[in-house]
Order: structure tokens, then C-alpha cells, then sequence
């Protein structure tokens, strides 16, 4: 007996799998940690959140992944790799749950950058910053404590002061510091602060491949 086989049958079965096939892998790799909604954490630290996305999709994060801006991830300068955080508004009580797998932010007076994803979850795209406090949920070593960072990547250094704005509206993780040599007055632009120059080695070189010619500079402590 010959059977017959139904081609738009198949061809519907085949489209079926494969929506099924990309739903799930969407799922896995957009992990919310819901589970761990219910758990209070041991505060870490208060501060400002900000967020990073677009110039970053795709590149390496100081972990060795490949950062996804679509992944409920963030940076922090000290926290170890695979920290859970639940990050919360101070104002409006609104939180997220993020995996640490970066280093960062790098601008002053903040304390945890965001991924994209995670800054449209908290509702902070549009201002880009918010006072958040930190909590830790799962059971990762805590530094003894949560030094400053002593690396950074020089990206440029101007006479102007606009021209080092200019350059450092690229970054979300820039900052601008202004020297003084032989009474000439300069305007740095640096992108990055770090524990270690093997992390900031790192940074230097997803900004080359990105166009970027920098070199690593240790802070003066």
C-alpha cells in the first residue's frame, strides 16, 4: 500500500517545530530567575543603576560571554561572575533580577550597569539612571571588601573640552578627566574602571575592533 503524504501538512508541522525550537532557546537565554522573587537577599550596597546596550551587543563580557543586551545580565566592578541580584527602585519599589557576568559601569558615582533589557524591566531607559539598592540571593563569595578600581582604557585626550564630550557620548561607560602638563590644560576620555589590567586588556580590545585606539592607564591612588 502506498501512502500519501500531505505536503502542506508537513510543511505546517515543520513551521510548528521550528517556532517551538526558537521559543524555548528565546526562553533559556532570557532567563527572568523568577524563583527567586521570594528570596530577600543580604543587602549589598546602595547607589545609582545606569544602563548599557547598543555599543556592547555582541561583544565579550569581562567573563568571556558574549553580551546580549536582550538577557537579564548586568555589570558591577567587584561582585563575583554568576551573582544574583535583585536590583530595587528606591522610589518606586519596582525590581529586577540580574545575573552578574561584566565589569563595570565605569561612570563616577554609579554601582551596577544594566543590560538593556534588564533597564526596560525597571523602567529607567528613558532617564537612564535610577537610585537603586542592591541585594545578593544566591551564595557567592562577597570580596572582604569592595575596593576602587585602579585600570582604565585612555580612548582620546583633547584641548577642547566639547571635542572630549564629543568622543565620550559614544560610551554609556566613559568619563572625561581634565590634566594639566607644562600648563596646557588636556581633556582625557577614558572608558572603563577595573580591578585588574588583564580586565581592562580586555576592554581595549573590543574598542579596537570597534575602531577605537586606546591604552591601559593605571590610576594614581
Amino acid at each position: 500500500m502506498i501512502k500519501v503524504f500531505n505536503i502542506k501538512s508537513i510543511i505546517l508541522n515543520y513551521k510548528i517545530i521550528i517556532i517551538t525550537f526558537y521559543f524555548l532557546v528565546s526562553c533559556s537565554s532570557s532567563r527572568d530567575y523568577s524563583e527567586y522573587n521570594s528570596v530577600k537577599g543580604k543587602f549589598i550596597e546602595s547607589g545609582v543603576a545606569s544602563w548599557y546596550g547598543p555599543n556592547f551587543d555582541g561583544m565579550k563580557t569581562a567573563n568571556g560571554e558574549t553580551f546580549d543586551m536582550q538577557d537579564m545580565t548586568a555589570a558591577h566592578r567587584t561582585l563575583p561572575f554568576g551573582s544574583l541580584i535583585k536590583v530595587v527602585d528606591s522610589d518606586t519599589k519596582k525590581y529586577i533580577i540580574v545575573r552578574i557576568n561584566d565589569r563595570g559601569p565605569y561612570a563616577k558615582q554609579r554601582i551596577i550597569d544594566l543590560s538593556k533589557r534588564a533597564a526596560e524591566k525597571l523602567g529607567i531607559i528613558r532617564k537612564g539612571t535610577a537610585n537603586v539598592n542592591l541585594y545578593l540571593l544566591n551564595q557567592k563569595v562577597l570580596p572582604s571588601n569592595l575596593k576602587t578600581p585602579h585600570y582604565t582604557v585612555q580612548i582620546g585626550s583633547f584641548f577642547k573640552k566639547d571635542d572630549a564630550i564629543n568622543l565620550s557620548k559614544n560610551f554609556n561607560n566613559s568619563f572625561i578627566i581634565q590634566a594639566t602638563i607644562s600648563k596646557k590644560i588636556y581633556y582625557r576620555v577614558y572608558v572603563g574602571r577595573f580591578d585588574t589590567k588583564q580586565e581592562a586588556n580586555l576592554i581595549k580590545r573590543k574598542l579596537s575592533d570597534k575602531g577605537y585606539k586606546g591604552f591601559v592607564k593605571q590610576f594614581e591612588n
